[in-house]
């Protein structure tokens, strides 16, 4: 689960005597929410993909509003390093305010103000190899993604994502290393927040390919807002048509009752006429029927 971040006795403070981290550090505010120098991500997979992820992320123990979720925001995670950030494609925090302060959009995420680090980070990955830690670093440079999410901020869940071809595979921190997971049915279930992630032949926004995407613990598919309200007008239907259908039954009933009680009547008519022309040969009478 997520893990509260607390500097180390051994941190040393950049002040003398220390101040505390907001008043030596500047805020998530001050730093920086974009870098012009950063090729952006903007293809249509990449903006789909990491929106089905939000969409599609229910876990069922928090209310949406305790747990986060980000696309291609800034994490600034070293506190002796206030410009080192990473930016990951997809992340989510849970036991979280959904809004920074309970009432304000966050610009970036800043470990030593948060406090807890994401449970789970997606990486979609690109041509380049450092989304797997295979990227050499000098000393001095900020350590790769791989580095920083198994290192230092210690996220329990990396998944990353190929689109071409579906390459899908997920690492579980384990005993402080990335142990990758056997994925049958290429699914990945992360049973302490009660979901699992895998790839689902869908068609979303018109395009028909594999989606990486949230499913429950009866394995179904979690549905996206507007497949919730299609699934909603669907039952309506289906209830409204349940209802139509009840009532002809109805109908047909109770006309087939009627019938029946018209056709007793006729032969109760019937048998009393009968008894009184009987009645009446007895009597010599020849009833005129």
């Amino acid at each position: 689960m997520p893990t509260n971040l607390l500097l180390k006795k051994t941190d040393k403070p950049q002040t003398a005597p220390p101040l505390p981290p907001k008043e030596a550090l500047p805020t998530m505010y001050d730093l920086p929410s974009e870098n012009p120098d950063e090729p952006g991500l903007a293809d249509d997979f990449h903006y789909y993909q990491l929106q089905l992820l939000r969409e599609t992320f229910c876990p069922p123990d928090y209310p949406p509003e305790r747990f986060y979720v980000a696309s291609d925001l800034y994490i600034y995670y070293d506190v002796h390093h206030p410009n080192w950030y990473k930016r990951p494609d997809w992340f989510a925090v849970v036991d979280v305010p959904r809004l920074y302060n309970e009432r304000e959009l966050r610009m970036s995420y800043v470990i030593w103000q948060e406090g807890v680090v994401p449970f789970v980070v997606v990486e979609l990955l690109s041509e380049s190899t450092e989304d797997l830690g295979h990227t050499l670093r000098e000393i001095n440079q900020p350590p790769t993604k791989w580095q920083v999410y198994e290192q230092i901020l210690q996220i329990p869940y990396y998944i990353v994502f190929a689109r071409d071809p579906d390459q899908f595979r997920a690492f579980q921190l384990t005993e402080g290393q990335y142990r990758e997971l056997t994925l049958p049915d290429k699914r990945a279930w992360l049973p302490e927040i009660k979901l699992g992630l895998g790839l689902s032949p869908d068609v979303y926004h018109g395009v028909e390919r594999k989606w990486l995407r949230w499913y429950d613990a009866d394995d179904k598919w979690i549905p996206t807002p507007v497949e919730k309200e299609r699934q909603r007008v669907e039952q309506l239907k289906a209830n409204q048509e349940k209802t139509r259908a009840d009532q002809e039954k109805r109908r047909a009933d109770q006309e087939k009752t009627r019938a029946e009680q018209e056709k007793m009547r006729a032969e109760q008519e019937k048998m009393r006429a009968e008894q009184l022309a009987a009645q009446l040969r007895a009597l010599g009478i020849e009833p005129n029927i």
